[in-house]
């Protein structure tokens, strides 16, 4: 255990990794607080790897003295056979996105769903959770119907493209918290929906760069609801900035994808970060990453 305190060495395991603005945010925190830690990403494309080699990277790392790794798509439910102990959380939602080695031994979480609940709770403080809105049941949005189910919310109306997606979720959801009420609805029930609502969450990927543009007809959106994005790159998405707009409390991505850091850099160390530190930094990359977009484009 000894050289557990004197240097970490981590990883982050999934396709198309590298340019995951989560090492440097993770490397940053530990320079801050003293500690030598190396954060790696592992791309299984640039490896020419299929998702199914989770396991043995495991090993791998394990043997090379890893004291821990990110798991990201496609790996996060690829990877629950070779653990040897689950969080209580991870299990439920089926998905791990952190896995700790210790001892030889590999040890899963889920910091995706304590990410946004951290963010949620800070982010927007006092936000009404009777009745929420979520546009997409995917990988991430799993995890947030989670975080916003264990956070408090009575009634959660789950708006996914796939119907069968969204009832599934909605089925395994309501086993996981019988006392609630989950719906699995289309976005044709949206205007039926959205005046009930308190908040709004979106978990698809449009309004990131590539997929420019508005999940749902904004005059659907009132200035009373609350308005949460995970989408972070970029970190104002149209979604945001409209919702800003009419006055509505927004929740960047930003948020969740430090809160899933700040989670992950405990776990690994033992340690707390200073999620607000961490936000200041991880602000400053993504202003740099889009400065070097806009300047690209210029050319």
């Amino acid at each position: 255990m000894s050289n557990r305190a004197e240097s970490f060495l981590v990883g982050l395991i999934g396709e198309g990794v590298t340019p995951s603005l989560t090492p440097p945010m993770h490397e940053r925190e530990a320079d801050v607080q003293g500690l030598r830690y190396l954060y790696r990403p592992i791309d299984l494309l640039e490896l020419s790897l299929p998702g199914s080699a989770v396991g043995d990277l495991l090993v791998a790392a394990s043997r090379l003295g890893y004291n821990g790794l990110n798991i990201t798509h496609p790996c996060k439910q690829l990877v629950l056979p070779f653990l040897d102990e689950i969080s209580d959380d991870a299990r439920r939602l089926g998905a791990v996105n952190t896995v700790l080695i210790e001892d030889g031994r590999f040890i899963g979480h889920n910091t995706d769903f304590s990410g946004f609940g951290s963010a949620l709770e800070s982010g927007l403080p006092d936000a009404g959770l009777e009745r929420v809105v979520q546009l997409g049941a995917g990988g991430a949005g799993s995890a947030v119907a989670y975080a916003l189910l264990a956070a408090g919310v009575k009634t959660l109306d789950l708006v996914d493209v796939d119907p069968a997606r969204g009832a599934e979720r909605a089925v395994e959801l309501s086993a996981l918290f019988p006392d609630r009420t989950i719906t699995a609805r289309t976005t044709a029930e949206l205007p039926q929906l959205m005046p009930l609502a308190d908040g709004l969450v979106h978990c698809t990927p449009v309004g990131m760069a590539a997929h420019p543009g508005l999940p749902l007809d904004m005059s659907l959106v009132e200035s009373r609801h609350w308005v949460a994005d995970i989408v972070y790159r970029p970190i104002e998405t149209a979604l945001v900035l409209e919702a800003k707009a009419k006055g509505c409390r927004v929740l960047d991505g930003g948020r969740m994808a430090v809160g899933q850091a700040a989670d992950a850099f405990r776990i690994f160390t033992g340690r707390d970060a200073d999620p607000e530190r961490m936000r200041a930094h991880f602000l400053e990359l993504v202003g740099a990453e889009e400065a070097k977009a806009l300047a690209g484009a210029g050319h």
